[in-house]
């Protein structure tokens, strides 16, 4: 497992400013479970707080309406084949982390797993919006922690050193795209 380093709560947003595609875990008594998901970001500062796209039929939603929480863990490029087969597997049918070879670790406030070797993890508190939920399989997490690799996110800025350490955004029928070369602008005066 890599090295994590924790994220001031105002700040979080920045972990899923850029749009990269998600692993979202779940768990509920002795069930856990994990899905892909491309549709995740953030909506507010503080408390912070994030939206993610959970489909009614999936697995992964019975479990977080079940539990009130979830994680979304956010995977490398050397984590896209795991990426994609938890994405189109159902975890009723399998255990996704022993299909994908995903190992995992616990988190610090909630029962849903954190997925090692990912490049930040957000843990979140539900805030109930029934008709959100119902209508447009939209969740609201309040992120009550989260965290970083410092190899790739420090002092609040990605860097991505290695290609194998980029994050991924998936496009579909199986292909991604990996976060590319950072550039800076100057601010209009």
């Amino acid at each position: 497992m890599s090295k994590i380093q924790a994220v001031d709560l105002p700040r979080s947003y920045l972990l899923l400013n850029h749009g990269p595609t998600v692993l979202v875990t779940s768990a509920h008594g002795d069930a856990r479970n994990v899905m892909a998901a491309a549709w995740a970001m953030p909506l507010d500062f503080n408390p912070a707080k994030m939206l993610v796209v959970v489909d009614k039929n999936t697995y992964t939603r019975e479990l977080i309406e079940a539990s009130g929480e979830f994680a979304l863990c956010i995977p490398s490029r050397a984590q896209a084949q795991a990426t994609l087969l938890v994405g189109s597997n159902s975890g009723r049918d399998e255990d996704k982390f022993q299909a994908s070879g995903l190992t995992t670790f616990p988190a610090s406030k909630i029962g849903a797993p954190l997925i090692s070797d990912c490049l930040g993890w957000l843990e979140c508190k539900v805030v109930p919006e029934p008709h959100n939920q119902q209508a447009y399989d939209l969740f609201i997490g309040e992120v009550v922690a989260a965290w970083a690799a410092p190899d790739v996110f420090s002092e609040n800025r990605w860097h991505f050193p290695q290609d194998d350490r980029r994050s991924v955004h998936y496009l579909a029928g199986g292909s991604f795209f990996a976060t590319g070369e950072a550039f800076n602008v100057s601010e209009p005066e």
